[in-house]
């Protein structure tokens, strides 16, 4: 009788389609902002970023939910954050306000753009051996919601980008800066979001939701700004302790 078995059975090819359409969804807000930006709708621009954001939080946690992770996944999810939280947000910025100083304004907004790329190649290799608790460098989704909320509330405000311009050239330095430093940023992965929490903390969620849709762009710009900052204070807090414990 033969014996059809084969010693290396062929893997399954194909991929999930779950997880990579959250991602798929991801990359189109990010491409959409371009284009939104390009026809000087910069607010829905903006928006188009952080919801960019919100799909690219989600598919990791589908990923893991429903067991479907893969390298595929991930390197795709690179890509895709490539586009929407490096490039995305320095062509909005550049197109809206940077373009008005000529050569200093599209280094400026390379600057952000390889930076974001430097930030995810360096996750990328160092994601097995990383600390869970830390980011190295600020992430670059945060990096470009400091950018869209600095344009969203600028045109909120009813402020130019020609007006705004030096603001907007520090801030796409300073983003691209702080991705490829070594500040750690808290992650908060530790936190626990299915288990049981006091009563009051309900109430505190809710006064949160409320002061976000008080002012939107306001709110979101202050809150990635002040996270921004929060990289090296945390640094030199974690220095301190160290070096209070080899005194020790």
């Amino acid at each position: 009788m033969e014996d059809n078995s084969s010693p290396n059975p062929k893997r399954r090819r194909g991929i999930y389609l779950l997880p990579n359409l959250f991602t798929t969804a991801a990359l189109f807000a990010g491409f959409y902002a371009i284009t939104a930006a390009l026809n000087q709708r910069f607010e829905l621009a903006a928006i188009s970023i952080f919801v960019a954001m919100i799909l690219d939080g989600m598919d990791g946690r589908v990923a893991r939910m429903t067991n479907t992770q893969s390298a595929f996944g991930a390197e795709y999810d690179s890509m895709a954050d490539m586009i929407s939280f490096g490039a995305a947000p320095a062509l909005v910025v550049y197109i809206w306000s940077l373009s008005t100083l000529g050569k200093l304004g599209w280094v400026a907004a390379f600057v952000h753009t390889a930076g974001g790329a430097l930030r995810l190649a360096r996750f990328n290799t160092q994601i097995a051996t990383a600390d869970k608790r830390y980011f190295q460098g600020l992430p670059s989704p945060s990096a470009a919601a400091i950018l869209a909320g600095f344009v969203w509330f600028s045109v909120d405000q009813g402020l130019s980008g020609e007006t705004m311009r030096y603001i907007a050239l520090g801030l796409s330095i300073a983003t691209g800066l702080a991705m490829v430093s070594n500040f750690r940023y808290y992650s908060f992965k530790d936190v626990d979001l299915r288990g049981r929490v006091p009563f009051v903390n309900a109430i505190f969620v809710m006064l949160i939701f409320a002061v976000l849709f008080s002012n939107p762009p306001l709110v979101l710009f202050l809150f990635f700004g002040a996270y921004a900052l929060s990289g090296p204070a945390l640094t030199l807090a974690l220095l301190k302790r160290r070096r209070g414990e080899r005194r020790a």
